[in-house]
């Protein structure tokens, strides 16, 4: 995470053209040969910082309060999560619009932003999973494949993350995407939570509208 962080500070302070992988490297106190043991180039290395938030938001949806439904629990997660100085520090707030900002000037880092995101669909179908399983990995892992489960964790990435895109463009103009993240994740409460794990998708989990 350390050249995650020294990365960011570069991107954001002498600009993505500016800086090499053997820049970033050396700020951050290791050999070039080191960085690209675990980055195929310079602007991977800020991955680790793109996901931080997603995985925060999955691991806070999958111990959120266990008598929520899925909507409750993906909102309760949301206000956790997006927050500034709640799930994050205000100062990684400003960091995370910085390099939000930067992946829409960079072909090459948006693709790593997109990974990311594709990434973080997975991460949250299995949060979401992982609440009817009550701790059976087997369940949770048959539930996480569930394509209706997996649409819905992919419709409540996009909602979060156009959220967090629209408010890294301007961020003077609002306190944080929490409100936009909150108002789009509202069109779940029409998904047909009580049908997931029913049918094709693996069938009934006998916990109601409590399913994911």
């Amino acid at each position: 995470m350390e050249i995650a962080r020294v990365a960011a500070r570069l991107f954001v302070g002498q600009g993505l053209r500016a800086t090499r992988a053997e820049d970033i490297a050396k700020a951050a106190g290791v050999a070039p040969r080191t960085f690209y043991r675990y980055f195929a180039t310079k602007e991977e290395a800020v991955a680790p910082l793109y996901a931080l938030g997603a995985q925060r938001w999955a691991e806070a949806v999958r111990t959120a309060p266990a008598e929520l439904s899925p909507p409750q629990a993906l909102a309760h997660a949301a206000r956790h999560a997006l927050t500034p100085g709640a799930g994050v520090s205000a100062s990684s707030w400003k960091w995370a619009g910085a390099l939000i900002r930067l992946a829409e000037e960079s072909p090459a880092l948006r693709r790593v932003w997109a990974d990311v995101c594709h990434t973080a669909e997975r991460t949250l179908a299995q949060a979401l999973a992982a609440r009817p399983a009550r701790g059976d990995d087997n369940v949770a892992a048959r539930l996480a494949d569930s394509p209706r489960l997996r649409f819905a964790a992919a419709t409540a990435s996009g909602a979060v993350r156009v959220a967090v895109e629209h408010w890294a463009s301007a961020p003077e103009a609002t306190p944080g995407p929490l409100d936009a993240a909150l108002r789009n994740l509202e069109v779940l409460r029409h998904f047909p939570w009580e049908e997931w794990g029913s049918g094709e998708d693996g069938g009934d989990g006998g916990d109601g509208t409590r399913r994911a």
